[in-house]
């Protein structure tokens, strides 16, 4: 698993926006860990951003699972599994369905859900540090997924 040193919100931003061309590039899974309030839902933001998301990006925390449009009409989607009682609920918001796009899909709370997940993805984790301004990023491709970038400088989100 690659780790950075911590990140500011502008860096993890910068670092999302690159992986989000290339999951919508190459219709990748990515699964996103880490506790309330660490990071995630700006990290999507961002990334579906940089698939070329324009507009409002709302939070998928009621709907569970929201499609977007990017670049070219390009299906994304974006599911926040935080209210997930059970794995079993998976079949009624259409699951299968989403593993089965070929799109690129971006999954908070992934850790809820660990047996249901496809074998090649990728996997980020974002933790605290004693900075409340940064963030800790641990990435990592799984299966036969590309290598995830590195963390690169770019235009805040």
């Amino acid at each position: 698993m690659s780790e950075s040193p911590s990140l500011t919100e502008r860096e993890l931003c910068a670092w999302a926006r690159v992986v989000g061309r290339l999951a919508a590039a190459g219709g990748r899974f990515v699964c996103l860990y880490g506790e309330l309030g660490a990071g995630k839902s700006t990290l999507v933001r961002a990334a579906l951003r940089g698939a070329g998301v324009e507009g409002s990006i709302p939070s998928p925390t009621f709907t569970l699972i929201n499609r977007h449009v990017g670049r070219q009409g390009t299906a994304l989607y974006h599911a926040d599994l935080y209210r997930l009682h059970d794995p079993a609920e998976l079949t009624d918001i259409g699951w299968s369905e989403l593993l089965d796009t070929g799109r690129a899909v971006f999954v908070e709370w992934a850790d809820r859900v660990p047996a249901q997940l496809p074998t090649e993805r990728w996997d980020i984790h974002l933790s605290f540090v004693s900075d409340p301004e940064r963030r800790r990023l641990k990435s990592r491709a799984v299966g036969n997924a590309p290598a995830l970038p590195s963390v690169v400088e770019s235009e805040p989100c």
